[in-house]
C-alpha cells in the first residue's frame, strides 16, 4: 500500500486532508441521521445516542485535521476513534443480529480506514513541522508587467491597499513604520489591528506584524523579484494569521468559500489588474444574464 511515504499517488498531507473531509462528512451523517446510519451498517437502534456522540467526535477530528499544517495529533485521535468504532461493531456482531452481512462489510471498511489513519499518523509524526500551532499559513505569487520599483512604491503607500484588497475597509498610516488596519469581519462586523514594519528593503521587501491587542494576530511579507528575461516582476506574498474563532473559524471560512488562500490569490490578481490596466475588472452592474466578467482568466481564478 505505502511506497516511499505515499499511498499510490497520495502524499501523507493530501491523504490527511481527504481523511479530514471524510470525518466531517461521516460525522454530519451520524449526528443528523443516526438511525439511518445504524441501519445501513447493521447496528441496533439502541445505539442511536452513541452514534451521535461518535459523529460529534468525527466532526471535531475533521476540523482539527483541516486546520493544522501537520495534524498528526488529530489523526492519532482518529485512530483511537477507529478502535471505538470497531469495538461497537464487534459488540453488535451476534448470531441473533439479522444484519450480520452489513456488519461484516462495515467492519472491513472501518479496518481499512484504520490502516490509512495509522499510516498517515506515523508519517506525519516522523517530521513535525515547526510552528504547527494552529496558525494559518499562506504563500501566493503573481507576475506583473511592471518594474519592482513601481510595484514597491504603490504597495508601500498602504492607503492604496483597499483599492485591490476588497476585504479591507481602510488603512491609516499612524507613523513611520506603523499603521492602523480595519477589515470586514464575519456577519457584517469589522476587525481592527495595529501593525508595524519589522523589515524593509526598498524596491525588494516589506515585512510586517500586528501589534498586541489585534483582533486578528498576523504577520507576513511581500517580496518584489525581477522576473527572468525582463518579463516584469514576481510579487510573492507570505503570511500567517490566527483567524477570528480560532481553528474552527478557519474551517468555517473555507466551507463558506472565504479561505485565506483564495482571498490572497484574488488580491494579488486584482493588484496585477490595477498596476497593468489602472482598474479592477468587476461584474457588478452588468446586464442581467451576464454572469462572467470580461476576463475569462479572472473568472476561472475566482471560481477555482
Amino acid at each position: 500500500m505505502a511506497n516511499n511515504g505515499r499511498v499510490g499517488n497520495w502524499s501523507p498531507e493530501r491523504l490527511a486532508e481527504g481523511l479530514g473531509w471524510f470525518s466531517i462528512g461521516l460525522g454530519l451523517a451520524e449526528v443528523v441521521a443516526p438511525r439511518q446510519v445504524g441501519r445501513l451498517i447493521g447496528v441496533r437502534r439502541k445505539h442511536t445516542f452513541l452514534l451521535r456522540l461518535l459523529g460529534m467526535r468525527e466532526i471535531a477530528s475533521g476540523v482539527g485535521i483541516l486546520t493544522r499544517s501537520r495534524p498528526s495529533g488529530w489523526l492519532w485521535s482518529r485512530v483511537g476513534g477507529d478502535a471505538i468504532d470497531l469495538a461497537l461493531l464487534g459488540a453488535s456482531m451476534s448470531t441473533r443480529n439479522p444484519r450480520r452481512g452489513r456488519l461484516t462489510a462495515a467492519t472491513a471498511a472501518v479496518a481499512g480506514v484504520t490502516a490509512l489513519d495509522l499510516f498517515c499518523s506515523k508519517e506525519l509524526s516522523r517530521n513535525p513541522k515547526p510552528g504547527d500551532d494552529g496558525a494559518v499559513h499562506v504563500e501566493k505569487s503573481v507576475t506583473i508587467n511592471r518594474s519592482a520599483e513601481e510595484l514597491y512604491r504603490f504597495w508601500r503607500d498602504f492607503q492604496n491597499l483597499p483599492r485591490f484588497m476588497h476585504h479591507l475597509v481602510s488603512v491609516e498610516v499612524t507613523g513611520q513604520t506603523r499603521s492602523h488596519w480595519t477589515a470586514k469581519g464575519p456577519a457584517g462586523t469589522t476587525v481592527e489591528w495595529d501593525a508595524e514594519i519589522v523589515n524593509e528593503t526598498p524596491n525588494e521587501l516589506i515585512s510586517w506584524r500586528s501589534l498586541e491587542g489585534a483582533d486578528v494576530a498576523n504577520a507576513g511579507s511581500v517580496r518584489f523579484e525581477r522576473a527572468p528575461g525582463g518579463r516584469g516582476t514576481i510579487v510573492r506574498v507570505k503570511m500567517q494569521y490566527r483567524p477570528t474563532g480560532g481553528a474552527v473559524g478557519a474551517t468555517v471560512a473555507k466551507l463558506l468559500g472565504q479561505s485565506p488562500e483564495k482571498q490572497v490569490k484574488i488580491d494579488l490578481y486584482q493588484f496585477k489588474q490595477v498596476m497593468e490596466t489602472g482598474e479592477v475588472a468587476r461584474t457588478e452592474g452588468q446586464p442581467a444574464g451576464r454572469s462572467r466578467s470580461t476576463s475569462r482568466k479572472y473568472d476561472d481564478m475566482v471560481r477555482s
